[in-house]
């Protein structure tokens, strides 16, 4: 997960994230005391499901989870930390500062105020929304060949089918549910639900949301919306 000369970097920031992430309640206090099995080692495993090189823009980044143990983890990584409270984008700024991490840029906005002006390979989120929601703000920043990876817990399944009209409407492929494990086990695994485009080669820029029907959307019951479950060692 960690390479051993990344190792410090890592450990630093555990340290900020429990002591001045506490102070500004970017972490809960009872979080502190299991800051890496519930957030460090849970965000590092996401680094193995992204290409080499990649650009990442990680929406609602918070306090850096996944997008700064990502860049940690994988320097070869570009990455972009969209926030839009000022006390989480000043803490951001001060960590990829004191870590020197060359490869991240934070910017305080909206992910929808990004439509139109960025896009990127891989857009991630952690905790953020429900997945029909997410689809809206990180869908308009994903490049045509390019992937959203959201990370989940054990309701992955239930927000894929719930969002099985916005996936469509979008123009989505079918998602795949993906649960990575670290080497040897010992920690829960890190669910994550990818969705890529049905037909990347449709996808035009800039991406214009596509409009909602009049009224509750009905569930789809068909392929679209069905997700496909794969274990990833």
């Amino acid at each position: 997960m960690f390479a051993l000369d990344r190792l410090p970097l890592a450990e630093r920031y555990a340290e900020l994230l429990a002591t001045e992430g506490v102070l500004r309640g970017l972490i809960g206090p009872r979080e502190a005391p299991r800051l890496w099995d519930r957030h460090l080692v849970n965000c590092a495993l996401l680094a193995s499901a992204i290409p080499t090189g990649a650009s990442v823009c990680d929406v609602g980044s918070g306090a850096g989870l996944p997008g700064l143990v990502l860049a940690i983890a994988r320097p070869d990584l570009r990455v972009t930390l969209v926030e839009p409270l000022l006390r989480r984008t000043t803490f951001l700024t001060e960590v990829v500062s004191e870590l020197e991490l060359a490869t991240v840029e934070v910017v305080r906005a909206r992910a929808d105020a990004l439509h139109g002006e960025r896009r990127f390979a891989v857009v991630t989120s952690r905790a953020v929304a429900p997945l029909e929601r997410l689809l809206d703000w990180s869908m308009p920043l994903v490049e045509p060949s390019g992937e959203l990876l959201a990370m989940k817990g054990s309701s992955a399944a239930v927000e894929v089918e719930d969002a099985a009209a916005a996936l469509n409407r979008w123009g989505c492929g079918v998602p795949e549910i993906r649960d990575l494990t670290a080497p040897g086990g010992g920690v829960s695994p890190t669910v994550v639900v990818r969705v890529a485009w049905a037909d990347p080669s449709r996808v035009s820029w800039p991406i214009v949301a596509p409009r909602r029907r009049a009224g509750p959307e009905p569930r789809r019951r068909d392929g679209r919306g069905t997700a496909k479950r794969r274990r990833r060692a």
